[in-house]
C-alpha cells in the first residue's frame, strides 16, 4: 500500500513513525512546503524566540532516521491539488500516486485584513520558523511592541518581549484575555502575572486599523486613541488549512471532517491534527495542541492499517509565560461549575471545571502537583466532588 502524508509537522512525523512501528513496509512519502524537516512548534514563541533553543533542538527526527525508516521526506514541495479519482497528489515538483492519503496540513495564522493594515511591513505573526526568524531581529530592548490578541500565542509573545526589554501593550477586543479557552479565574491569574512584569493589557478594546503607510507605526483604537509601536504581533488565532480539501470536495465543518477513526468523506483519505475535526458530543471538535496532534495521528495510522480504533481525545496543553508554567488537562467545554484553589507562592493556583458534578478539566498556574493530580483523575475517568476538591487539605488524597 502506497501511503502519502501531506504536511510535515508534528502530526506527520508521529503518523509516519507509527506506521513503520505497526509494520507498514510499503512506500511512505511525507510532503511539506517548508524547507525544514518536521520540528516542534511550541518552543517557537518561547525558547526559540528568546534565542535559548536552536533549530537543531527543534527538529523531531535526525535526517538519518528518515533514511533508515525508508521514508521519502519531500521538503520545500507544495501540494497543489488532489485527484480523488486517479488517487494522485500533484505538487509544484511532481505527481505522487497513493492508495491511502493523510492530510496533516495544520493551521495558518489569521491576519487582520489588508484594509486594516494587516499586511503592512512591521507586522508579524507567529506560526512557523520563517515567521519567528523574521521577528527575532526586531525584538530589541527599548522598542515598543503592540500585541493584538490575548490568547496563548499573544501572551507568550508579550512575555518574551518583556524579557528582552521591550515595552509591551497587549490589546484584546473581547471582554477579557483567554476568553475562548479558559475561565475568568484562570485569566485573572495570568493577567496579574503579566501586569506584575510590566505588560500593559487593554481588554474590551477594539482596533480600527494598524496605522502607517510604508510601515506599521501603531494601532488606532475604536475609541479614537492611538497606541504607538515599532513593531506589531498579530496573535488573533489560526484557521485550519482546508483549501486542498475544499478543492477536492471533501466535507468541511470546523476543519476537514473525519469520522471517529479519522476517515474523511473519501474513504481513501484521512486527516489528523490541527486541520481535522472529529465527532465529539454531537458536534465536530477540532483541537489545536501538540498532544492532540500526536494522539490523533497515531490513531489514524493504526486505522489506515485496519485496526478500526476510535479516536478518543485526552487533551493536555501547556503555556510558558515569564518563569511561570500554565498547564491544562481535559476539555472544559460545557462546564457548569468551577472550583479554585490557591497554590504555593506568587501567581500560583488551580481552576477545576465540572459538568454535572463530574470533573472534566483543570488549569494550573505554577502548580504542577494540582495539574498532575487533576490529569490523572480525568484520564482514569474518576471524579471527586466539587466540594472535595475545594476542601481537601492534600489533593493527593483525591487519588
Amino acid at each position: 500500500m502506497r501511503i502519502v502524508i501531506l504536511g510535515a509537522g508534528q502530526a506527520a512525523a508521529s503518523m509516519a513513525a507509527r506506521l513503520r512501528a505497526q509494520g507498514h513496509s510499503g512506500p511512505l512519502t511525507v510532503i511539506g512546503a517548508e524547507p525544514a524537516a518536521p520540528y516542534q512548534r511550541p518552543p517557537l514563541s518561547k525558547a526559540y524566540l528568546l534565542g535559548q533553543m536552536g533549530l537543531d533542538r527543534l527538529i523531531l527526527r535526525a535526517p538519518d532516521w528518515w533514511t533508515g525508516q525508508q521514508i521519502a521526506l519531500r521538503l520545500s514541495e507544495t501540494a497543489l491539488r488532489i485527484d480523488r479519482d486517479a488517487r494522485t497528489v500533484t505538487t509544484d515538483k511532481d505527481t505522487h500516486a497513493y492508495d491511502a492519503l493523510a492530510l496533516t496540513l495544520g493551521a495558518a495564522p489569521r491576519r487582520l485584513p489588508a484594509a486594516m493594515g494587516g499586511d503592512l511591513p512591521g507586522t508579524h505573526v507567529i506560526r512557523d520558523l520563517a515567521d519567528v526568524d523574521a521577528l527575532a531581529p526586531q525584538m530589541q530592548a527599548g522598542r515598543r511592541l503592540v500585541v493584538i490578541g490575548g490568547g496563548y500565542i499573544g501572551l507568550e509573545a508579550a512575555a518574551v518581549a518583556r524579557k528582552l526589554g521591550l515595552s509591551v501593550t497587549l490589546i484584546e477586543a473581547a471582554p477579557r484575555i483567554l476568553g475562548r479557552v479558559a475561565a475568568s479565574q484562570t485569566a485573572d491569574m495570568v493577567r496579574a502575572l503579566h501586569r506584575a512584569q510590566g505588560v500593559s493589557i487593554l481588554e474590551g478594546t477594539g482596533i480600527s486599523r494598524i496605522t502607517g503607510t510604508d510601515r506599521a507605526t501603531g494601532v488606532a483604537l475604536t475609541d479614537g486613541t492611538q497606541v504607538e509601536a515599532d513593531l506589531i504581533i498579530q496573535g488573533i488565532g489560526v484557521l485550519p488549512r482546508t483549501d486542498l480539501a475544499a478543492e477536492a470536495e471533501l466535507a468541511l465543518d470546523n476543519g476537514i471532517v473525519t469520522d471517529a477513526q479519522g476517515r474523511t468523506s473519501d474513504p481513501a483519505i484521512w486527516a489528523a491534527g490541527d486541520c481535522a475535526s472529529f465527532p465529539h458530543q454531537g458536534a465536530q471538535l477540532r483541537l489545536e495542541s501538540v498532544g492532540g496532534a500526536i494522539d490523533m495521528a497515531e490513531c489514524v495510522a493504526d486505522n489506515m492499517l485496519g485496526h478500526d480504533r476510535a479516536y478518543v481525545p485526552n487533551p493536555w496543553f501547556w503555556s510558558d509565560q515569564f518563569d511561570a508554567k500554565l498547564q491544562m488537562a481535559g476539555l472544559n467545554v460545557g462546564h457548569d461549575r468551577i472550583v479554585t484553589r490557591s497554590g504555593a507562592g506568587d501567581h500560583a493556583g488551580s481552576v477545576w471545571y465540572f459538568r454535572q458534578n463530574r470533573l472534566i478539566a483543570v488549569d494550573a498556574l505554577n502548580d504542577p502537583r494540582a495539574y498532575m493530580i487533576g490529569k490523572r483523575l480525568i484520564e482514569a475517568g474518576r471524579s471527586p466532588s466539587p466540594d472535595e476538591v475545594a476542601t481537601a487539605p492534600d489533593l493527593k488524597a483525591l487519588l
